[in-house]
C-alpha cells in the first residue's frame, strides 16, 4: 500500500507568527489542528510527501510537477523575508510519474517551470511539517483547468506509480475553503461561501470522496473556494481503499474558511473506485440542469449542439418557440462556461434580427465559434458546457458612475467610435470601478482617458 495517510490543511500566511504578528492567535484552533496534522504525517514515516498546492504553477491544460533536486522560497511577499524554506524533491518519483503520465496520455509533467520558487500553499504546510520531519522528500504538484475527474486520475496515477517504485507516500492537500464568508472580509460575502464550507467539511469529515464530484462549477466559483481540486487530487490516491477520516477543526474569522482533516487508509474497498461515480453524478447533474432550463437557454443549447455536431450546420428556429420570443425584439448576449470558466460570450447591444429567438440563434453560434478569445467549441466539450442568455433592456444615458450598481445594471462605455459593454452581476466584478475599467479595456480605452459617455441597462438573465 503506497498511501500511508493524508491531511487536508489551509495555508494562510498569517498563521505563521513572523507574518501574523499576533493575529494568528485568532485562529488558534487551526494552529493546534495543524500541529496535530503535521505530527500525524511525520509519525507515518513516509518516504515522500506529496503536496498539492493551488498556488503552484497553474496551467489550464497541464498538471505541473516541480522538477529538479530541490527548491527554495521565503515569506518576503508577506513581510517576513527572514523566514526561508528549502525542500528536497524526490526526483526519481517525479520522473516515474512523468513517464507514467505520458504512457497513459495524461498531460502531466515537469514542463513550463515558470515559478521554481516555493509558493505559500507549499511553505505554510512545510513550516509545520519541519518541526517533526526535517528530512522528508517532497513532490510539489499543481492544479489545472481540467475537470475534477482528471484531477482524481492524477491522484490515482501518483499512488500507483509510488507503489510500483516501492515508495510509501503521505499526502498534504493544501487549500483554503471559501473566500466569501463575511461582508467585512477581504473578498466580500456570497451565500455560497458558508454553504460550500459546510458541505465540504461534511464530505471530508466522512471521507465520502465521491461527493467531491457533486459540486457544480458555478457554485465553486460563487463560493470562491481555493482547495477543492487539491482535495480531489488527494482523494484519487485513495481510490479503491476504505478511509478513516477525522475532522480536527474548522474556522473562518477572517472571511476565509480553514479546515483541517486527517485521513488514513483502512484496507481495500471495491465500492470506492470513484471514476464511474464521476460520470454517474455528472450525468445526473446535467439532467437536473436540462430539466430546469427555460426556452431561451434551451434554444441556445440546441443551436450550439447542432452547429458543433454537424460541423457548421444551422438549426432553424424550432416551431415550438413561444410568442414571447418571436414577437419581442432586444439585444441578446449568449454566454458559455465550462468547468466554471468562460468559454465564449457574444452578443448584440440592440436588436439586429427580427426577434429575440433569431438574436439567440445567431449569437449562440458566434459565441461557440467566433469569440476571438477562444478556439471554437468541439464536440467533446458539449457535455460540460453551461449556458446563460441575457436579454438586454433599453440603454439609459447616465451622468455619473454613482448611478450604477454592479449587481443590477450593466454598463456601456463609449468614446468616439470605441465602445465596450459589460453585463451586470458577474462573478469577480464587485465594484463600479472594476465594472467601468473592464468595459474600457474591452473598448480599447486607456484607464486614464476621460470624457467617456456612460449608459446603463438592465437584463433578464436566463440560465
Amino acid at each position: 500500500m503506497a498511501i500511508l495517510g493524508a491531511v487536508q490543511v489551509p495555508h494562510p500566511p498569517l498563521i505563521v507568527p513572523e507574518v501574523g504578528h499576533g493575529e494568528e492567535k485568532r485562529i488558534q484552533a487551526t494552529i493546534d489542528a495543524f500541529e496535530t496534522a503535521a505530527k500525524f504525517i511525520a509519525d507515518l514515516h513516509p518516504d515522500t510527501v506529496i503536496i498539492s498546492s493551488p498556488h503552484s504553477i497553474l496551467y489550464s491544460d497541464y498538471f505541473h510537477i516541480s522538477p529538479g533536486a530541490s527548491a527554495k522560497g521565503s515569506m518576503a511577499q508577506f513581510g517576513a523575508p527572514q523566514l526561508k524554506f528549502t525542500c528536497a524533491y524526490d526526483e526519481e518519483l517525479v520522473k516515474a510519474v512523468e513517464a507514467a503520465a505520458k504512457e497513459k496520455g495524461i498531460p502531466a509533467g515537469t514542463l513550463g517551470n515558470r515559478q521554481p520558487e516555493l509558493d505559500h500553499g507549499t511553505m505554510v504546510p512545510l513550516y509545520f511539517l519541519a518541526k517533526y520531519c526535517r528530512n522528508c522528500k517532497i513532490v510539489r504538484l499543481a492544479l489545472s483547468g481540467f475537470s475534477l475527474k482528471e484531477h482524481y486520475r492524477v491522484g490515482m496515477l501518483i499512488a500507483e506509480t509510488a507503489e510500483k517504485l516501492g515508495r510509501n507516500i503521505a499526502w498534504i492537500a493544501s487549500g483554503d475553503l471559501s473566500h466569501k464568508l463575511t461582508k467585512d472580509g477581504p473578498y466580500g460575502f456570497n451565500p455560497a461561501g458558508p454553504e460550500y464550507d459546510k458541505r465540504i467539511m461534511e464530505v471530508m469529515g466522512s471521507g465520502a470522496f465521491a461527493d467531491l464530484f457533486a459540486f457544480k462549477e458555478a457554485f465553486l466559483e460563487e463560493a470562491a473556494e481555493c482547495g477543492h481540486r487539491s482535495f480531489v487530487l488527494m482523494a484519487g490516491a485513495f481510490d479503491g481503499l476504505a478511509v478513516e477520516s477525522k475532522m480536527l477543526s474548522y474556522e473562518g474569522p477572517f472571511g476565509v474558511g480553514y479546515g483541517v482533516t486527517l485521513f488514513r487508509p483502512a484496507g481495500k474497498d471495491d465500492s470506492r473506485h470513484f471514476l464511474n461515480a464521476y460520470d454517474t453524478i455528472r450525468n445526473r447533474m446535467k439532467a437536473e440542469r436540462l430539466a430546469k432550463e427555460d426556452e431561451y437557454v434551451k434554444l441556445a443549447r440546441e443551436v450550439i449542439e447542432h452547429y458543433v455536431k454537424s460541423n457548421g450546420g444551422y438549426l432553424r428556429t424550432p416551431q415550438h418557440i413561444s410568442q414571447e420570443m418571436t414577437k419581442q425584439k432586444a439585444g441578446v448576449f449568449v454566454s458559455l462556461k465550462i468547468r466554471g470558466s468562460l468559454r465564449g460570450c457574444i452578443g448584440t447591444i440592440g436588436p439586429m434580427y427580427d426577434n429575440v429567438a433569431e438574436e439567440i440563434r445567431h449569437n449562440a453560434i458566434a459565441a461557440c465559434s467566433r469569440d476571438p478569445r477562444f478556439t471554437p467549441v468541439v464536440p467533446d466539450e458539449l457535455e460540460e458546457l453551461e449556458y446563460s442568455v441575457d436579454v438586454l433592456g433599453p440603454m439609459e444615458p447616465i451622468s455619473s458612475p454613482a448611478q450604477l450598481d454592479v449587481k443590477r445594471y450593466g454598463v456601456l462605455v463609449t468614446k468616439g467610435s470605441r465602445s465596450g459593454l459589460l453585463l451586470p452581476n458577474l462573478s469577480g466584478v464587485d465594484t463600479i470601478e472594476q465594472q467601468i475599467d473592464i468595459a474600457k479595456q474591452k473598448a480599447g480605452i486607456r484607464p486614464e482617458e476621460s470624457g467617456c459617455e456612460l449608459q446603463r441597462f438592465e437584463v433578464v438573465r436566463h440560465y
